[in-house]
């Protein structure tokens, strides 16, 4: 690690883990050159994680799990005891960002970063990339709460903060190896917390990844419905309703989708997202029914064509990279083929980064 220059805020990153052996050394390698120490809480493992961890020069604490995120991460605050708080997992690496996460050593801690998280995700035909933006950058009081998918507790206002965080825990493995796992717990917390929205939300995504999709629409049917009249939407929102989209679309559900998109379009008037799940839908539905195939293929062209307009757009919470670009092209391209249209596509596949 390197020697810190003097300044006035301690900064300590702080994990939590089990059975990382295999990624440890990446995630602490990428930021311990930028903070002042490493927390690492080990809760159980049967590999040397500990060990690697020690190793690549973080500091090793142990914790008894008891089947609450919210304990353990809490736990890793206390004994990090910094004045920043850079909360991180396993399966995550500083991308991008190294200077603003070096300055924080000489910025008071008066309010709470958002960082962007790029999810890796291999269970499509083709790889894919999705951001959230999750406030990571936590002042030393902070604490969190909720059994799974814990939130940050407090009154200080949010920035969004030029760090991005890489993130692998989305690829077909390691999804593999965590099955079920947080479903116990969602289950657990929307039990105990019936009223809570965000519980649902993440419980249906739970669903939603494992491709449990009626369960999911049930979830984020009780999430939107939980949400207060008349407040601002939370971010999360976005990612509901564009998976909603899917699941609606893979349990043959296309007009009830068409329903939803309809009464979303002012909304997400400005969500390639939103736009690139209406034209999937819409595509599969006239692959289900062809004789709807002549009315629905505009709405299919123009659902994507939207997505070009509106171009890449990050900032929403569960956004892909590529749907406000190469991916609604790659389509468009694919939807002029079969059309006849030679020169659209070969436009097409022009924005799309692909030869003729």
């Amino acid at each position: 690690m390197a020697t810190a220059p003097p300044h006035a805020w301690r900064v300590a990153v702080v994990m939590i883990v089990r059975n990382e052996a295999a990624r440890i050394a990446r995630a602490l390698s990428s930021v311990l050159p930028h903070v002042d120490e490493a927390l690492v809480l080990d809760t159980g493992s049967t590999d040397d994680t500990a060990a690697r961890a020690q190793a690549a020069g973080a500091r090793v604490a142990h914790f008894q799990w008891v089947d609450d995120f919210s304990a353990a991460r809490n736990a890793a605050l206390d004994a990090a005891g910094a004045d920043w708080h850079v909360v991180l997992d396993a399966d995550e690496w500083l991308a991008e960002g190294a200077a603003a996460l070096a300055a924080l050593r000489h910025t008071a801690p008066a309010f709470v970063g958002a960082v962007r998280v790029d999810s890796l995700d291999d269970s499509g035909a083709a790889s894919q990339q999705a951001s959230s933006w999750i406030s990571r950058i936590l002042p030393g009081p902070v604490r969190y709460a909720g059994r799974v998918h814990e939130q940050p507790q407090h009154q200080w206002p949010v920035r969004r903060l030029d760090i991005a965080l890489g993130h692998d825990g989305y690829l077909k493995d390691a999804l593999a190896a965590k099955a079920g796992r947080n479903r116990q717990l969602l289950e657990r917390e929307v039990a105990e917390h019936p009223a809570d929205p965000y519980a649902w939300y993440q419980l249906g995504k739970d669903h939603d990844v494992y491709a449990r999709y009626p369960q999911a629409l049930d979830c984020f049917e009780r999430a939107e419905a939980l949400l207060p009249s008349g407040g601002p939407a939370p971010g999360w929102l976005h990612d509901l309703t564009v998976r909603r989209l899917h699941a609606l679309k893979c349990t043959g559900r296309h007009a009830d989708a068409l329903v939803r998109a309809e009464a979303g379009l002012a909304q997400w008037s400005e969500s390639p997202d939103f736009f690139f799940a209406l034209g999937d839908v819409l595509l599969d539905w006239a692959a289900d029914e062809p004789a709807r195939a002549e009315a629905l293929l505009p709405m299919i062209e123009s659902a994507w064509q939207r997505c070009l307009a509106i171009g890449e757009r990050p900032d929403l919470e569960g956004a892909v990279a590529g749907r406000g670009s190469h991916l609604a092209a790659h389509n468009l391209a694919l939807l002029y083929d079969s059309l006849g249209r030679a020169e659209d596509a070969a436009e097409c596949r022009r924005l799309a980064g692909k030869p003729e």
